[in-house]
């Protein structure tokens, strides 16, 4: 892995006049890109009120770590004042974001530290509430080097 990847967006959008969502609206893609991109780098700076704030203030947000696991706002909120940031050198590769329709989008990334032989992968399902884009479900864990 090397530098932080560029989005890149997937999906195709729906054929015209199926009725079902247009994938991948470039204004979507835009505004998801930037939330994610401001929440990888409050994860490198340790800004524990931007990764609070970015994930959804609900009972229902769920975030499923490494080694852990948080349900609610409050549970996620608590871990992350305990675990602020990410080890130095952070690389992200082979991101993908698809945006399923204008409210909401999932994006999905490679991760990984120098030094380090696994492979983090991450997986943010974001939503655009009223207070803007917010991460309403996350999973992120590592795979062994084969």
């Amino acid at each position: 892995m090397t530098g932080t990847a560029s989005p890149v967006a997937s999906a195709a959008p729906a054929a015209e006049g199926t009725g079902g969502p247009v994938l991948d609206r470039p204004d979507v893609v835009a505004a998801v890109t930037a939330a994610f991109e401001r929440y990888e780098r409050a994860l490198r700076d340790a800004d524990v009120g931007v990764l609070t704030e970015l994930f959804w203030s609900d009972p229902r947000c769920v975030r499923y770590g490494v080694a852990d696991r948080q349900y609610g706002a409050d549970e996620i909120a608590a871990w992350r004042r305990d675990h602020p940031g990410v080890p130095p050198g952070r690389r992200l590769a082979g991101t993908v974001v698809v945006a399923v329709d204008d409210r909401t989008a999932v994006v999905s990334t490679l991760f990984g530290y120098p030094d380090h032989v696994a492979e983090g992968r991450q997986t943010q399902t974001w939503v655009r509430l009223a207070e803007g884009w917010r991460i309403v479900a996350a999973h992120v864990s590592e795979v062994p080097p084969a």
